[in-house]
């Protein structure tokens, strides 16, 4: 097997992968992790050892952890989850931003990655339990349980310390064994202590992404929803914006070929997510949706193609051809993404309308 194919076969599955997680979200996400953890050991097994490999695996990192966010809108029953899950998610993604354009790595550490480990918690309790008993308190207690005892030393050791686990267990002959007790010591509490306090299991394993709500599970009754409540301009397309907008800025530092500025990518990515929630309220109140998500993807990349033609014959005239691969990546990242988020952010804004009474009774 050639080493072409192999790269591109593990590009392709970082970039498939993710697109998993709102039907199967623990399941996929672990798997993204796995593959994360072994891409470069499979490129390194077949002679390759690609010198971007960095910027390619914070991309990849950055457009699964984007998907994640997406799959709690669609998915998360608790509204006081998602709350913190937000927080964690855009919190992130600031951070990454700053390292990326100042390269000071204490950033990092100052930002840590705690939302993709709150996914997996809270995933992990969905499979036996209802995450919607528990409230806010709880979902903090959480967040700030893996902040302070998991990420903060994670993100130390890596960005910080910028050691690497095989290189201290071969060199630190003590490591592996202080490793593993550490391990059988965490495994004990959770077993002797964790396990008999917890509550009954409300069901069966759950693996699977639970049921829409019987009002949004319909193409046309979240078009209806949207067309009731949405505006051009407005906190989803301000929200929108950013989620695109910054991942924009961090693919655009780490892809060779990119020259446009931060701002610049910014604000091109503002400017389709205007033009895009016009055209999207435009046709949502005249009843037009899909059921079916590959139609509603080609649809919008199929729109944001038109435009990105439109543009570059306008800019033809300053001799400022845009370049078609690094345009057309955006478009499609623009496009994956614009799609989930105006399918998932409806169910998400329904739901918890749908708690403001119970929580107002408590």
């Amino acid at each position: 097997m050639s080493v072409e194919v192999v790269f591109w076969t593990v590009v392709l599955a970082r970039f498939a992968l993710p697109l998993l997680i709102p039907l199967f979200p623990l399941p996929a996400i672990i798997g993204c992790l796995l593959l994360d953890g072994v891409d470069q050991t499979i490129f390194q097994t077949f002679g390759f050892d690609p010198p971007f490999y960095q910027s390619y695996d914070k991309a990849m990192d950055v457009f699964y952890l984007s998907v994640a966010f997406l799959a709690s809108l669609r998915n998360w029953t608790n509204p006081a989850a998602v709350r913190v899950s937000r927080f964690l998610f855009f919190y992130r993604q600031i951070g990454v931003v700053a390292f990326e354009l100042t390269g000071l790595r204490w950033l990092l550490l100052v930002f840590p990655n705690t939302f993709e480990y709150f996914f997996i918690a809270y995933e992990g309790i969905r499979t036996r339990w209802n995450p919607a008993r528990y409230g806010l308190k709880f979902w903090v207690v959480v967040a700030g349980a893996i902040w302070i005892f998991v990420k903060l030393p994670q993100e130390y050791w890596i960005h910080i310390a910028q050691l690497d686990l095989t290189d201290t267990i071969r060199d630190v002959s003590w490591f592996l064994p202080a490793l593993i007790a550490a391990a059988l010591v965490l495994a004990a509490i959770l077993y002797f202590v964790v396990r008999p306090r917890l509550r009954p299991v409300d069901w069966s394993w759950r693996f699977r992404a639970d049921p829409l709500p019987v009002g949004i599970d319909e193409a046309h009754e979240r078009a209806a929803y949207q067309a009731a409540h949405r505006k051009i301009l407005d906190g989803t397309a301000l929200e929108k914006t950013f989620l695109i907008g910054l991942i924009s800025v961090i693919f655009g530092q780490v892809l060779p070929g990119v020259e446009a500025s931060p701002f610049q990518v910014f604000l091109a990515i503002a400017f389709f997510v205007v033009i895009n929630s016009a055209l999207g309220l435009w046709s949502t109140r005249r009843g037009y949706a899909w059921d079916s998500v590959m139609v509603s993807f080609g649809a919008v990349f199929g729109t944001n193609v038109v435009l990105v033609v439109l543009a570059d014959v306008l800019t033809s005239r300053r001799q400022d051809h845009l370049k078609l691969v690094d345009t057309l990546f955006f478009v499609l990242l623009f496009s994956v993404l614009t799609t989930l988020y105006d399918r998932y952010r409806p169910v998400s804004d329904y739901r918890a309308a749908a708690a403001e009474p119970k929580e107002a009774e408590h």
